[in-house]
């Protein structure tokens, strides 16, 4: 076919189908030159010079060509790598800017630019053509019938998110047909919507689904691929091997449906995003995109040796986000996914990266200042994970208004306290309440702090309580890779055991965990899977298992059908309470005229915690009282807000432990709502009142309600010495 190029615009980047042609747009500040190569169905390849250079962009005008063409780049420059630059027109390139990429990277000699043999490493020259084993960009058509659907803006604080991985979700799931299972249209399906909607969640956080590198060199050969999607290959096209209508595009729509279907069930889109590495990796791995388009520009190099890379995320390399168009790459990806494709947020993998400027995390610096005034990405939800590898990586706590951030803190506090580690009542009075002491003075509210018990990263709940060691063999790594310290303990043996005492402890532990989750001040984030008790048999890395060891299981022991229900229950409680989702934090102090403070700590005796006991590490019992009627917050018409109060008694110790009810709440009767000990919510818990004195067993909690008021207790009748017989002489 023969192709006419007009001269086209510099913006905007990437392939833009205006319904008469397409216009190309590439960013390469140091090429000497740019091919773009169309490809037909037969993968005959056609080179077109892209002869108009403009402010470092290459760009071109093709009429007639449209929706399903696909194409790539060759750049030509030097290669020199000691100076950062590796250019190798050999190499077909994916743009940067695609919004849809068909198949997966192949791995072969031809996709490095260096040859395997020889001593010189990656300084050698590779001339093999890569072209048959690199997937190709699609010119997609974006219209697209979206009936009126917005983004949903729940507030933070109303938010439960539940983190999940759209093909491990739904692949063996039973009632979704087996062509739709592990794709985008599968989580579409009614019946993934209905399961998500009786859970309670608010939000799905979707694990990785920028086009990634899946079949990585050190991967090949093992059966094994990246699974979790960290390393990305694009920021702008859906993953086309979760798309079950096609690779041609079709994924573009397949995923806007999806997103229709979950906002019209009222749950909210939040992506996973990696902007602080790609998939290329350090000097040794293969030539995709960035690296050969301009590697001097897209990525972080040693000033004093640009052969090599700054590595702040153990992926071997780092992007460059001192650079402006970097910067633009990365805020146009986002304003795409929330005006394109309406997602409702993002949380932003290993964020600490992307505030170093120089060396140092700023995280005041030039990527937090575009998002704050950006009319768009403003408005949506941020969450950060809050550290790198790098010096000075871990920055909980110290990232700017309007972003929300993993609390890692809070992970660390609430397994240490209940596996019965040191850790201050201090530390986790902190945690509880919502981490003021990390948030507050920067101007942010509770729900800057997403709390989590367990994620993506480390092992699943019922492994936390299972195992004291990483299991991990099943990666080929000879069980070296993967976090050494979880912080988990495994009630009495390694892994699965039929002891009854063991297993009643484990399931006590799993609840233990949920409830304190979930009474939390902050937004409660859950993994998805632990509310039915999935394993994945003691890996607490499984970013390479796409199998059995990371997909859900939904054929569910009477056990996990109990714990599925507790945590409905859960959920639903949170969300009925509003003293479970302060605005605010907490005062300490009276507030409305109720007579008690917003919040009491007490200790087992009924008296309030004192200042030696707050610093003291062996505390593993303590009384918490929530005041409903103390919320200081406004419904959306100015109204006050009242609600219910509780009385939460957590007992961490090895040993049962009695609990006397506080004097200043003995005029009230109080029902046990929540007992641990017990697989379900109670309908007809006991009720205490006066100076009741109530049995808590080791490693449990109960939660009361506040009830109806009582008179005081009848004077207790003076006894006389004569009556007793006693001689007091």
């Amino acid at each position: 076919m023969d192709y006419s190029l007009w001269p086209g615009q510099s913006y905007p980047l990437g392939a833009t189908w205006d319904g008469k042609g397409t216009n190309f747009a590439l960013f390469s500040e140091n090429a000497t030159g740019v091919d773009l190569c169309l490809f037909d169905e037969q993968d005959r390849e056609t080179r077109i010079s892209l002869k108009e250079n403009n402010h470092f962009v290459w760009h071109g005008y093709l009429p007639n060509v449209g929706p399903g063409q696909r194409y790539g780049y060759r750049v030509y420059g030097s290669f020199l790598p000691h100076q950062g630059h590796r250019f190798n027109v050999n190499k077909l390139l994916i743009d940067p800017y695609a919004k849809a990429i068909a198949g997966d990277v192949i791995h072969d000699e031809a996709i490095y630019s260096y040859p395997w043999e020889g001593d010189a490493e990656d300084l050698g020259f590779n001339d093999l053509d890569s072209a048959p084993y690199m997937p190709k960009c699609v010119v997609i058509d974006p219209r697209f019938d979206w009936e009126g659907d917005e983004l949903l803006r729940i507030p933070m604080h109303e938010s439960v998110i539940y983190e999940i991985h759209v093909k491990g979700f739904t692949k063996q799931h039973p009632d979704i047909p087996a062509p739709l299972r592990g794709t985008y249209s599968g989580l579409a399906h009614p019946a993934a919507i209905e399961y998500l909607k009786s859970l309670g969640i608010t939000a799905v956080e979707l694990l990785p689904i920028h086009a990634i590198y899946i079949n990585q060199g050190h991967l090949v050969g093992k059966d094994l691929h990246n699974y979790w999607g960290y390393d990305n290959l694009n920021y702008f096209a859906p993953y086309s091997g979760y798309s079950a209508k096609g690779k041609q595009g079709e994924q573009v729509q397949e995923f806007k449906t999806m997103v229709k279907a979950l906002h019209k069930a009222g749950l909210e889109v939040i992506l996973d995003v990696v902007y602080n590495h790609t998939g290329e990796g350090n000097h040794m791995g293969p030539t995709l995109s960035l690296r050969g388009i301009d590697n001097a520009s897209y990525y972080r190099t040693l000033e004093d040796n640009p052969r090599f890379y700054m590595d702040f995320t153990g992926c071997g390399n780092s992007l460059n986000v001192c650079h402006p168009q970097i910067l633009k790459l990365i805020t146009d990806s986002l304003r795409y996914w929330v005006e394109e494709m309406h997602v409702d947020g993002f949380r932003f993998d290993l964020a600490s990266a992307l505030a170093r400027e120089l060396y140092d995390v700023n995280n005041l610096g030039a990527f937090f200042n575009i998002i704050h005034q950006d009319p768009v990405l403003s408005t949506v939800k941020l969450i950060a994970e809050p550290w790198d590898i790098g010096e000075g990586g871990y920055q909980v706590g110290n990232f700017p208004l309007l972003w929300s951030e993993w609390n890692g803190k809070y992970r660390d506090t609430m397994r240490d306290f209940w596996i019965g580690q040191e850790s201050s009542v201090g530390e986790f009075a902190s945690r509880f309440t919502g981490s003021s002491d990390l948030y507050e003075l920067s101007g942010r509210k509770p729900s800057a702090s997403i709390n989590f018990i367990t994620a993506h990263d480390g092992f699943t709940l019922n492994d936390l309580v299972s195992y004291n060691e990483k299991h991990n063999e099943d990666n080929g790594e000879e069980n070296r890779d993967g976090d050494d310290h979880n912080r988990s303990w495994n009630c009495g043996e390694e892994g699965p055991t039929d002891d009854p005492e063991i297993i009643a402890l484990r399931e006590r532990q799993r609840r233990n965990f949920l409830v304190t989750l979930m009474l939390s001040q902050g937004v409660p984030m859950l993994l998805g899977g632990d509310e039915m008790g999935r394993t994945q048999q003691g890996n607490n890395n499984p970013y390479c298992q796409d199998n059995e060891i990371s997909w859900f299981d939904w054929s569910l022991t009477q056990s996990n059908r109990d714990l599925l229900e507790f945590t409905r229950e859960l959920i639903a409680f949170h969300h009925n309470h509003p003293v479970f989702q302060r605005r605010n934090w907490f005062q300490g102090r009276e507030i409305h005229g109720s007579g008690v403070r917003d919040i009491l700590w007490f200790n087992p005796d009924g008296m309030e915690m004192t200042d030696e006991q707050w610093n003291n590490d062996y505390v593993k019992a303590l009384g918490i009282f929530l005041n409903g009627e103390e919320l200081e917050q406004v419904n959306e018409k100015g109204d006050r807000i009242l609600g219910e109060s509780f009385l939460l008694f957590l007992n961490a110790h090895y040993g049962e432990l009695e609990f006397t009810l506080p004097e200043r709440l003995q005029l009230w009767e109080w029902q046990v709502i929540i007992d641990t000990l017990e697989p379900r919510f109670l309908t007809a818990g006991p009720v205490y009142k006066h100076d009741a004195v109530i049995t808590i067993p080791e490693r449990s909690l109960i939660l009361l309600q506040r009830g109806l008021s009582v008179p005081p207790p009848p004077p207790k009748p003076v006894v006389s010495a004569a009556k007793t017989g006693k001689n007091h002489n």
